[in-house]
């Protein structure tokens, strides 16, 4: 969990910026609702120095005094880098400079590597697969706990290798933008993925929009609510110094949080589908199901669930996650109105 410059920031990324959201993350609860890592996206990159040791161009004067100015708010501070020549920006890339780059990383005190493939795709996998090893090798080697992200958009399948070349966390998609039909197309089409995922390895459907104004309150819940049924990175992506109360309550609602952040690590996958209608289901690690009821039409709807399809018989109690209530008992089937481009988010326990 954390926060990343790019969906809001982009290029205008900045040392001040860093430092602003270092402050908000702490100010806002964010911090202690779990949002720790609070990572810097492309365009930091500066020059090579003449024995090839990366530099931070005038936007960051000291990576370094940033690392600990961060590190003194209780979080935890990430890079980017690219396994080609160059960034997705045009920046300096880490091929063949891999070492030099882990251990400048390392110097610093930074926590956490995106590693994007700013390149055409190989014609073969193992070249990706090489290239990601090595810097994995790297970070490795630096004696410093460093999460390695590999960003690759899905390319080759990488749910399946992922963890061999050492990723923590990998996109399994093409980038999210803030609009509802390119959320729910990334989020829903993460069905399928669910065996790839666990402790110390995840897929990643990118980062979260929530809070960017393109989507209204119902899609950003339906948006946070999949994430962590997916049992996703939850990466926010906003300005969390501009927040409305609405945005700081979807971010730190802690119920919904630990759906995401649930022990068992396992990931939910789709139970049922008619239309525009979906219900999804994860197994939490207490034998509890949360299920969620999302509504991909326009208008309000009532979307039911059978207990039988979740492995539970007889009666079992009810709790909305969102209106953070218990609803009682229900015998066989639990039902509710679901918002336009919404959700109803419940966790069922047999009784």
């Amino acid at each position: 969990m954390g926060w990343n410059s790019w969906n809001h920031f982009a290029e205008r990324v900045d040392d001040k910026t860093i430092r602003e959201t270092a402050n908000a993350l702490v100010s806002t609860g964010l911090r202690d609702a779990g949002y720790i890592y609070l990572n810097i996206d492309d365009t930091w990159e500066g020059q090579r120095d003449a024995n090839g040791v990366i530099r931070p161009n005038d936007k960051f004067p000291d990576m370094k005094a940033l690392a600990e100015y961060v590190h003194s708010k209780g979080l935890r501070l990430g890079i980017y880098s690219s396994p080609g020549p160059k960034t997705c920006a045009g920046f300096e890339g880490s091929l063949g400079h891999e070492e030099q780059d882990a251990q400048t990383y390392a110097q610093w005190g930074i926590d956490y590597l995106k590693y994007d493939w700013c390149q055409p795709q190989p014609s073969n996998v193992e070249e990706m697969r090489a290239a990601y090893t090595k810097m994995h090798d790297a970070l490795k080697k630096t004696g410093r706990p460093i999460v390695l992200s590999l960003c690759q958009y899905g390319w080759n399948k990488v749910w399946q290798w992922g963890p061999s070349v050492g990723g923590n966390l990998w996109r399994t998609t093409g980038d999210i933008s803030d609009r509802y039909s390119v959320m729910a197309e990334i989020g829903f089409n993460q069905n399928g993925l669910e065996n790839f995922a666990g402790p110390g390895h995840w897929n990643d459907p990118d980062m979260l929009e929530v809070g960017n104004g393109g989507m209204n309150e119902d899609e950003y819940r339906t948006h946070f609510s999949l994430w962590a049924m997916l049992a996703a990175p939850l990466i926010a992506g906003n300005d969390l110094t501009k927040m409305t109360p609405y945005t700081v309550e979807i971010l730190t609602n802690r119920e919904v949080i630990g759906v995401d952040q649930d022990p068992a690590g396992k990931q939910g996958f789709r139970i049922a589908q008619e239309g525009p209608f979906e219900i999804w289901m994860k197994p939490m690690r207490d034998g509890s199901k949360v299920v969620g009821l999302f509504n991909r039409q326009r208008t309000v709807e009532q979307m039911s669930v059978n207990f039988s399809a979740i492995g539970i018989s007889g009666q079992a109690s009810v709790r909305d996650l969102w209106l953070k209530k218990d609803f009682g008992t229900f015998t066989n089937s639990y039902s509710a109105y679901v918002p336009a481009h919404g959700v109803v988010l419940v966790r069922i326990s047999a009784r």
